[in-house]
């Protein structure tokens, strides 16, 4: 898939494309032989992981170190299970803060149903 392709599916510019290549969020892209990114199916799990994690709020240098760590190879699966607990951890403490804030807002919005 071409860069414009990979950027529509995924609703990602080409330059937040380019940019999570250069700084390792995802591996490097395979090129055509003129030197044009050819996104393959690899490339584009490594996208949607990207995609969800930074939805999720974990941060580029906790992806960055994953993709350095995988990388690596098998010998750092350990490691990369630990980074991924930690993030898990820290997204579950965040829903719950968020979960709190959404609790009080609904019992502030529900003193004013029948008020007016």
């Amino acid at each position: 898939m071409t860069i414009a392709e990979v950027s529509e599916k995924y609703a990602l510019t080409a330059d937040t494309l380019r940019y999570y290549e250069r700084i390792g969020l995802i591996p490097p892209v395979p090129r055509t032989q003129s030197g044009f990114r050819n996104y393959d199916e690899e490339s584009c799990r490594w996208i949607e992981l990207m995609k969800c994690m930074r939805s999720a709020g974990v941060q580029i240098e906790a992806l960055t170190e994953y993709v350095r760590l995988f990388r690596q190879g098998e010998e750092t699966a350990l490691a990369r299970k630990a980074l991924l607990v930690r993030q898990r951890d820290q997204l579950a403490a965040r829903i719950a803060d968020m979960q709190q804030s959404l609790d009080k807002l609904n019992d502030k919005i529900a003193r004013y149903d029948g008020s007016y």
